[in-house]
Order: structure tokens, then sequence, then C-alpha cells
């Protein structure tokens, strides 16, 4: 995963095309039901919304806009105007699809690394995440605050946001981009070779059960996963804010499940290992048989 910062602007509509890959316009809509351009959203978009009323693209550029224009003397550090913020997401080639749940909290894990949606803060940035092309999200938002204020974003954002890609790839069993990846302008080239599955050779019960209970698709931790990512895909499917959050929540319970389940295979791998049989007992030092030749 490769989360690339893009120079701050003024033009919402300029960034949002940026993002979808055509011109913002007042006739193409962007949803944000599951399966949605929009992925995910700063938590307050709903007061600002109708039930049942489909933003255009255009809309949604000049409401990230708004802000430049309600709080016409907010500014960063050194008097700067320039509160348009986009960030990119794109995935490695060979990770799996992921599902609108884990995009929407991939969305919200980085908004609140940038410092837009500090948790429990009513007074956040606005910010939404789109998805224009295959494996890639592009985050937009507006560094002024509802209150006016400038948002606090990290001083080094953009390692700050890298350490955070390498936490979502352990948790959602990504591909880790390493120093190997071949940056080319803005994109990168990953050669990352790809992780081998662990073969554990248990040698003991013990190692068998945690075995057992490790294994993927038969195993007890593995059906409840997989009965939990059933629930959650059910749930993103479904319409509504709060039943939305629910797939998510339940998406990175079966991550956690996932967890527990590596923990024990590794413990079972370390138990497995049989000491190495004793080897055969040394021979005695042979003495040197006495000369039979004569001595004269």
């Amino acid at each position: 995963m490769i989360i690339h910062v893009y120079p701050r602007g003024f033009d919402a509509a300029a960034a949002l095309a940026l993002a979808l890959g055509r011109p913002a316009n007042r006739t193409e809509g962007l949803t944000t039901e599951p399966g949605g351009a929009v992925v995910a959203y700063w938590d307050k978009l709903d007061h600002y919304t109708d039930e049942g009323r489909t933003w255009t693209t255009l809309e949604w550029a000049e409401h990230l806009a708004d802000p430049l224009l309600e709080h016409p003397f907010a500014a960063g550090p050194g008097g700067d105007r320039r509160a348009v913020l986009r960030l990119s997401v794109q995935l490695h080639p060979l990770d799996r699809e992921l599902s609108p749940a884990e995009w929407s909290e991939i969305s919200h894990r980085i908004a609140r690394t940038a410092g837009l949606a500090p948790p429990g803060d009513e007074q956040a940035c606005r910010w939404i995440a789109v998805r224009g092309t295959p494996g890639r999200m592009d985050l937009i938002a507006n560094l002024i605050r509802a209150d006016g204020e400038w948002a606090s974003v990290p001083h080094r954002l953009a390692h700050v946001l890298e350490d955070e890609a390498r936490s979502i790839e352990a948790d959602l069993l990504l591909q880790t981009h390493h120093p190997w990846a071949q940056r080319q302008g803005a994109g990168t080239v990953l050669s990352a070779p790809a992780a081998q599955p662990r073969v554990p050779a248990p040698t003991s019960p013990l190692a068998e059960i945690l075995n057992q209970l490790a294994a993927d698709q038969t195993g007890p931790l593995g059906t409840v996963r997989q009965l939990v990512e059933q629930l959650g895909r059910q749930a993103a499917a479904l319409p509504g804010h709060q039943v939305a959050a629910a797939g998510r929540d339940l998406f990175w319970a079966a991550r956690r499940l996932h967890g527990v389940q590596e923990h024990l295979g590794e413990i079972a791998a370390r138990l497995g290992t049989a000491p190495a049989p004793p080897g055969p007992a040394p021979l005695p030092p042979q003495t040197a048989a006495p000369s039979t030749a004569a001595t004269r």
C-alpha cells in the first residue's frame, strides 16, 4: 500500500476531478451507498444531505470548498490559505479486492492519522474518500475546521501516513511495501516477493491441538471468523451510516480473530520444533599399538 500526499491547493473541483479521472460537473452523481464512488466521509455530512437525493460531482466539490468562503480569514502557518488536501491510497497489484467496509475503514484511519478527524471532535474537517479506479482510493479534505481553525496536521505527514499504512497492511493481511519498492514519479512499482505460507511440523500433542484450533478453514476460530466476515458483508450492503459502521466493526473483529489464529499457529510451530536427536556416543581415543619391529 502506497499513500501519496499531493500539494495543497484552493480548488476542490480540480482535486476531485484528479481523483475521479474526469472533470466535476452538475450531471454526474456520486452516491454514498455501498459500492458507490464515495466510500467514506466526515461524520457531520448527514446534516447537509437530504435522504434519497444524490449529489453531483460539482456539488461535492462545492461542499468541500465551502469552509474557504465561510472562514475568509482562516489560514495555516505563514498565512497559507491553500486548504484543499488530497491523498491517494494505491494497493499492491497482488492484493485482494477489498470490500466497501474495508475501504471505509482505511479512509477513516487515514483521516484520523492526518489530523482531519480527531476522535470525539465535533468541529473536525470536511472530507470525503472516493474510488475512481480499481485498487485506488483518494481522500479530499478541507483543512479549515468547522470552528474556523486550521487543522493540526502532523509536521511530517507523509512519514506518519507511511507508518499507518504498515499498520493497515498488517491488520488487513495486505502486501507490505518494503525498501525494494521502486518509485517512478507519483506511482510505485512493487516487486516484493510473495509471502511463503508457514508449514508447521507438529511433533507433540499440544502442537497438534493448537494447529487444529488455528486451522484457517476447518478450525473453530476459522469458522467463527468466517461467520463474522459474512455478517460484516451483509451489514455493509445495507443502507444507513450506523449499519455501515457496524459492518466495519465486524470486519475488524474478524481481523482480530485471524490475528489470534496466527498467534496460535506461531506457538504451535515453536512447540513442534523437536530437539535434534542425540548423536552416537563418541568413540574412546585409540591408543597406538606397540611396535613389533626389533630394535637394533
